[in-house]
C-alpha cells in the first residue's frame, strides 16, 4: 500500500507558466490558464507566473487567455515539461476591449460582481445616427429606462431608471457629478454624444460609489481620449421638422501632448405637427464646446485638464409669438435661458504595476433663467467637488480607499421667496473585489458621508459573482442609499417652481433607501454562426421619508416627508440571437413602483407596468440597417385616469465609405403622439392648462445626415 501511494504521488506533477506581452516583453497580470480535460486552471501572478498543481502525467491541450489579446491552444506533455514560457498577442479588437470606469477597478467586465450595463462605440454611433443633439434617445431605449418629459414647452425630460424619479439617478460625466440640484434643469438636452466612447449604466443603490443621489442607480458618461491615430469626424444632420445639427470631433496624440476638441451647434424651428398654434418642439439655439488637454510626463502618469460648457435658448408656446413676438394679445410662451460651464482636472499616477493614485477636481456654474407670462424664476448654482483616491491590484483582491468633498451653492434671484440653498458633504470610502475561488468573486463596499445639516450616513454594499467555466453567472447585490432634499423635483419642475416654499432643514429628514438585484446571464454557440444569450433581472428598491410636494392652505406649496415608503420592484429580460450578419435583440420590463404612504397603495403615476421592445439589425462593412419596435403599456395619471397604450416605431439605415457614412432615420414612422389620444393644451390660449405627458409629443421625425472622416477611424465593422 505504501508503495502504491507512493506511485500515485509521483503521478501528480506541479509546474508554471509564465505569460508575457510579446509587445512590451512584460508579465501579464491575470492571464488565464486553463487545461479543460481536467477543469483545472490558474491566473497568473505579478511576475506573469500561474503555477498548476497535481496534474497527472500525459498529453493536454493548454488554454492560454487574457482579455485584449489571442487566446493560445496548445500541446503540452506532462511531466517532461516542467516550466513554460508563452508570449501572447494583442487581438485585431484590442481597442474594443471593456474598460470600465464606474465600479473604480480594472478588471473585465466578466469578472466585477457588480451588474453593469454597458453601451459601447457602436450602439453609439447607432444612436447619434437617431438624434445627434443630446442623449435622451440613446437612454431612452435601454431595458427599464423611462425618459419623462415634464414640459411641454420646453421638451424638458428626465431620466427615470426602474419607475423611480430623476433626482434618484446619478448622472456622472468621466466620474464627475456635474448634473445635480439645479444643474440637472435640461442636463439630459444640452448633452450631445458625439464625442462620448461609452455609457456605463449601474442599477440599484450606488451610493457606495459614489455619494448621495445614486438611490436608483447611475449613469457614467464616458467621453473620448485621444488615440496613436488622429482623428475627425464632422457631422451634419438636417429632419423634415427643421432641426438643423452641425458636431466636429477632433483627437491627436503625440510623445508627452495629446488634446481632444468637441464643438456642436443645434437650431430647431418651432415645431406644431397638430397645427393648432402651439409647439410641440421648442424653438431652440444651443452651442455646446468641449475641449481637453492631456500631458503623459511618463509611462506611468497621465494629467488632463477640461472645459465643457453650452449654452441654450429655448422657446416654446404659442407659435404666431413665438415667431412673430407679442402681439398684444398675451398669448402663453415659457422661454428657458441656461449657460453651463464646468472645469475638470484629473491626475493620476501608477506608483508600480499594481498601484495607482489619482486625484481630480471640478468646479460647474449653471445659470437658467425661465420665463412665463407673470413669472420669472432665475437662479445660480456652483458645484465643486474633489476626490483623491487609492488603487491597488492584487493577485486575487483590488483595493480602492478615497476621500471625497462636495459642496453645492443655489442662489435665487427672488424678491419673495428665499430659497437660497448651501450644502457641504464630506466622504470616505473603501471597496474590494476578492476572488474567493474560480467560481465565486464578492464585493463589498463602505461609504461614510456627513453632510452639513443633514448628519451621518453610513453606507455599506455587498455583491457576489458566481460563474461556471462555461455560459452560466449570476450575480446577487444590495447596498444602502440616502438623497439630500432640494426643490429641484419633476413635481416642481412641472409648475415652473411658481409659489414653492423653501427646503426647511429643520422640519425635513434626507431621503433613505435600500436596495437588492439578482441577475441570471446565460450564453451558448448553438452552431458555427448562430449565438444565443438571456440575462434575467429581479430588483427592488424602497425610499423611506420621499420627498412630496404638497399644497398649503394658503394657496402655497412645501415639501415634507412622506410617511411610508415608495417601494418599486420588478424585473427586466434581455434576450439576443446572432445570426452571421444579423442581430436580433428582444426586451421587456415589468415595473410595480407603489406609494405606500397613499390608501390602497396605488402605482405610481406616469409609470407603464409592461415595457417590451425588439431591435433587429444587420451589421455588415458596408450597412448597417436597423427595425426598432417599443411597447409602452398602460400608466396612470396623477388623477387616477388610465392612458392608453402604444406602439412606436423606428427605422435606420447607414452606408459606410472610406471618407465616412451616410444615414437616415425613421423615428416613430407609424406617428404615436400623444395628441392622438388626448390633448396636450387645455384652454384658454393666454393661460393654459398642461395634462400630465405619457407619449411622445413630436410624432414622426425624419431625419438625414452625414459623418465626415477625412482620416483616422476609418468607417469598419467589428463583431
Amino acid at each position: 500500500m505504501l508503495l502504491l501511494c507512493g506511485f500515485a504521488k509521483a503521478q501528480e506533477n506541479t509546474f508554471q507558466i509564465k505569460v508575457l506581452n510579446e509587445k512590451e516583453n512584460e508579465p501579464l497580470l491575470g492571464a488565464s490558464v486553463y487545461i479543460n480535460t481536467l477543469k483545472k486552471g490558474s491566473t497568473t501572478d505579478f511576475d506573469g507566473v500561474a503555477t498548476l498543481q497535481d496534474i497527472p502525467e500525459g498529453d493536454y491541450i493548454l488554454q492560454i487567455s487574457f482579455v485584449g489579446f489571442k487566446t493560445i491552444e496548445t500541446q503540452i506533455t506532462v511531466p517532461n515539461q516542467k516550466k513554460l514560457v508563452f508570449y501572447l498577442q494583442e487581438s485585431a479588437d484590442a481597442l474594443e476591449t471593456i474598460v470600465l470606469q464606474s465600479t473604480r477597478s480594472t478588471r473585465t467586465i466578466k469578472k466585477i460582481p457588480t451588474r453593469i450595463e454597458f453601451i459601447g462605440a457602436e450602439e453609439l454611433g447607432e444612436k447619434v445616427a437617431m438624434n445627434a443633439t443630446n442623449i435622451s434617445m440613446t437612454l431612452r431605449e435601454s431595458t427599464g429606462i423611462q425618459m419623462q418629459q415634464t414640459s411641454l414647452s420646453s421638451g424638458n425630460s428626465n431620466i427615470r431608471i426602474q419607475g423611480l424619479d430623476g433626482r434618484y439617478t446619478q448622472l456622472l460625466r468621466d466620474g464627475f457629478p456635474l448634473y445635480s440640484g439645479f444643474s440637472s434643469g435640461l442636463s439630459i438636452l444640452q448633452i450631445p454624444p458625439v464625442d462620448l466612447k461609452q455609457i456605463e449604466i449601474i442599477k440599484g443603490s450606488s451610493s457606495t460609489l459614489y455619494g448621495g443621489g445614486a438611490i436608483a442607480g447611475l449613469v457614467n458618461l464616458v467621453s473620448k481620449t485621444p488615440e496613436d491615430e488622429p482623428e475627425l469626424d464632422i457631422m451634419l444632420t438636417q429632419t423634415q421638422a427643421l432641426g438643423s445639427t452641425a458636431n466636429v470631433f477632433y483627437s491627436e496624440r503625440n510623445d508627452k501632448w495629446g488634446w481632444t476638441l468637441f464643438g456642436s451647434g443645434n437650431y430647431q424651428k418651432a415645431y406644431d405637427p397638430e397645427d393648432d398654434g402651439f409647439s410641440n418642439l421648442p424653438q431652440t439655439w444651443s452651442i455646446n464646446f468641449n475641449p481637453k488637454l492631456f500631458y503623459y510626463p511618463s509611462e506611468n502618469t497621465t494629467f488632463w485638464v477640461g472645459i465643457n460648457g453650452s449654452f441654450d435658448d429655448r422657446k416654446g408656446g404659442d407659435i404666431a409669438t413665438i415667431e412673430d413676438g407679442q402681439n398684444g394679445i398675451g398669448q402663453y410662451t415659457e422661454e428657458n435661458l441656461s449657460n453651463r460651464l464646468s472645469s475638470q482636472a484629473v491626475f493620476e499616477t501608477r506608483l508600480d504595476s499594481v498601484q495607482l493614485i489619482k486625484v481630480k477636481n471640478s468646479i460647474s456654474f449653471f445659470d437658467r433663467n425661465l420665463e412665463i407670462p407673470d413669472l420669472t424664476f432665475e437662479g445660480k448654482q456652483w458645484n465643486s467637488f474633489t476626490e483623491a483616491t487609492y488603487q491597488k491590484q492584487g493577485s486575487r483582491a483590488d483595493w480602492v480607499l478615497g476621500a471625497n468633498l462636495y459642496t453645492t451653492s443655489f442662489d435665487e434671484d427672488s424678491q419673495t421667496l428665499e430659497r437660497d440653498q448651501d450644502d457641504i458633504t464630506y466622504g470616505l470610502f473603501a471597496n474590494t473585489i476578492y476572488d474567493i475561488s474560480d467560481h465565486v468573486i464578492i464585493e463589498t463596499g463602505l461609504r461614510a458621508d456627513y453632510a452639513n445639516d443633514w448628519g451621518f450616513f453610513a453606507l455599506p454594499r455587498v455583491s457576489l459573482l458566481f460563474k461556471t467555466n462555461g455560459n452560466f453567472s449570476s450575480r446577487i447585490g444590495g447596498g444602502l442609499g440616502y438623497k439630500i432634499p432640494d426643490i429641484f423635483t419633476e413635481e416642481a419642475e412641472f409648475i415652473n417652481f411658481e409659489d414653492i416654499l423653501p427646503i426647511d432643514k429643520d422640519a425635513l429628514e434626507a431621503e433613505r433607501s435600500y436596495g437588492l438585484n439578482l441577475d441570471f446571464n446565460y450564453q451558448i454557440r448553438l452552431s458555427d454562426n448562430l449565438d444565443f444569450s438571456i440575462n434575467q433581472l429581479f430588483y427592488l428598491t424602497a425610499i423611506r421619508d420621499g420627498l412630496l410636494l404638497n399644497s398649503t392652505p394658503n394657496d402655497l406649496f412645501q415639501f415634507e416627508n412622506a410617511d411610508g415608503e415608495i417601494l418599486s420592484k420588478g424585473a427586466e429580460t434581455n434576450i439576443k440571437f446572432s445570426y452571421k450578419d444579423f442581430r436580433w435583440f428582444l426586451n421587456y420590463a415589468f415595473i410595480d413602483t407603489r406609494l405606500n404612504y397613499l390608501p390602497g397603495n396605488p402605482q405610481k403615476p406616469l409609470t407603464a407596468r409592461h415595457n417590451g421592445g425588439s431591435v433587429f439589425m444587420y451589421e455588415s462593412s458596408k450597412w448597417r440597417i436597423g427595425f426598432e419596435t417599443y411597447y409602452t403599456g398602460t400608466q396612470l395619471l396623477s388623477n387616477g385616469t388610465k392612458t392608453t397604450d402604444f406602439i412606436t416605431m423606428g427605422l435606420l439605415g447607414i452606408r459606410n465609405f472610406k471618407w465616412g457614412s451616410v444615414f437616415v432615420n425613421f423615428e416613430n414612422f407609424t406617428d404615436r403622439r400623444q395628441s392622438r389620444f388626448s390633448p396636450l393644451v387645455l384652454p384658454p390660449n393666454e393661460d393654459p392648462i398642461f395634462p400630465e405627458i405619457y407619449a411622445p409629443t413630436d410624432g414622426f421625425i425624419f431625419s438625414l445626415g452625414v459623418i465626415l472622416k477625412p482620416f483616422g477611424n476609418e468607417s469598419e465593422h467589428h463583431d
